[in-house]
C-alpha cells in the first residue's frame, strides 16, 4: 500500500515537472495524464543530456585542469571540440616535459611563435626515429636545436625520458662511453640498500643480456658511484669499489639461481654466505645474509 502511493505521488510530481514540455508534443485530444511513468522518465533523460555543461562556458583554469589529465591523443581530439583551449600552451608545455623531462631548448629564450605543441610533435618524431636507428634519432634532435652535442645534456635527456627504446639506448652508451659516465653521476645511491640501488641503476641503464666487457664496464662505474654516494657505509662494513664489484656479481648470479625455472636446486642462505665471503672477506656475515633475503623477497636485480 505504501509503495503504490509513493509511485502515484512520484508520477504526479513528474507530470508537474514535465507536463507543459509533454503537452507541446503530444498529439491533440490526449492528456498528460495520460502519459505513463517511461516516456516522462526518457523526457527527464534528454533534458538532463541538453544540459551538458561547455567547457568554454568554465572559468579558464577550471577548463585547463580538467583537459590537464587528457594525454597528446585525446588532446587533439578535444582541440576539435574546443581549438582554443585544447591549442593551450600551457597543456602542451605539460606534455612536453612530463615526457621529455629535460631537453637543452627548455633552457633557451624561446623565439617569438614558438609552440609547444609542435615541439611535442618534433620530439615524439624524434623518439619514433631514435627507436629504429639510435644515431638518425639524436641528429634529429639535434638539427631541430632541441639537444646539444654535449655529453651531459644528452645524459640528461636519456635520465629524464622513458619512451626511448632500451636496446637502441643500450647500444648507444656502449658506443659513447663520455655519455654514459655522465648518467652514472647522474643517480644518487645515498642511504640506499645495495640490491636496491643496483636495481634503481638497471632500471636507466638497462643490463646486456650476455656477460661481457659491456656488463663489467657497468658494474665497475656503479661501485664507484656507489660507495661515492655512502662514504659512511663505506666506513661502517668495509666496502671498497672493488668489494662491491664482487657483490654485484655475486647478487646477479643469486638472481638467475633464485628465479630461474631451470634451475631446480636453488642456492640456500648458507651456500651464498660461504661463497660470497671467500671471494670479499671483510665483509661481514649479517650484512651478506641481508642480501640474500633482499633477492629472496623482492626478485630479481636486473629484471
Amino acid at each position: 500500500m505504501g509503495q503504490g502511493l509513493w509511485r502515484v505521488a512520484r508520477n504526479q510530481q513528474l507530470q508537474q515537472e514535465y507536463g507543459e514540455q509533454w503537452d507541446m508534443g503530444a498529439n491533440p485530444g490526449q492528456h498528460c495524464q495520460g502519459a505513463d511513468i517511461y516516456q516522462l522518465l526518457r523526457a527527464r533523460r534528454g533534458k538532463e543530456q541538453h544540459g551538458f555543461i561547455d567547457l568554454e562556458m568554465l572559468p579558464p583554469e577550471l577548463s585547463i585542469t580538467i583537459l590537464s589529465y587528457l594525454n597528446a591523443t585525446d588532446l587533439c581530439l578535444a582541440s576539435c571540440v574546443w581549438q582554443d583551449l585544447g591549442h593551450d600552451e600551457y597543456l602542451w608545455q605539460g606534455l612536453c616535459k612530463s615526457t621529455w623531462g629535460h631537453c637543452s631548448i627548455y633552457n633557451r629564450r624561446l623565439p617569438y611563435g614558438f609552440s609547444y605543441r609542435r615541439l611535442y610533435m618534433m620530439l615524439d618524431e624524434g623518439s619514433l626515429t631514435f627507436n629504429a636507428y639510435h644515431q638518425e634519432g639524436i641528429s634529429y634532435f639535434m638539427s631541430k636545436g632541441i639537444l646539444v652535442d654535449h655529453p651531459k645534456e644528452l645524459a640528461k635527456f636519456i635520465f629524464c625520458t622513458r619512451t626511448l627504446n632500451w636496446k637502441m639506448l643500450r647500444v648507444y652508451l656502449d658506443e659513447r662511453r663520455d655519455v654514459l659516465d655522465e648518467l652514472v653521476t647522474l643517480h644518487n645511491f645515498s642511504n640506499q640498500f645495495l640490491p636496491n640501488a643496483l636495481r634503481d641503476f638497471f632500471r636507466h641503464i638497462h643490463a646486456p643480456e650476455e656477460r661481457g666487457e659491456y656488463l663489467e664496464t657497468l658494474i665497475t662505474k656503479f661501485s664507484h658511484r656507489f660507495c661515492a654516494c655512502n662514504p659512511a657505509l663505506v666506513r661502517e662494513v668495509g666496502l671498497s669499489p672493488d668489494a662491491v664489484y664482487v657483490l654485484c656479481y655475486s647478487l646477479i648470479l643469486l638472481s638467475i639461481d633464485l628465479t630461474s625455472p631451470h634451475v631446480k636446486n636453488k642456492m640456500s642462505k648458507r651456500e651464498f654466505i660461504r661463497n660470497t665471503r671467500r671471494a670479499a672477506q671483510n665483509i661481514s656475515e649479517d650484512f651478506v645474509g641481508h642480501l640474500y633475503d633482499n633477492i629472496y623477497l623482492i626478485g630479481h636485480v636486473a629484471a
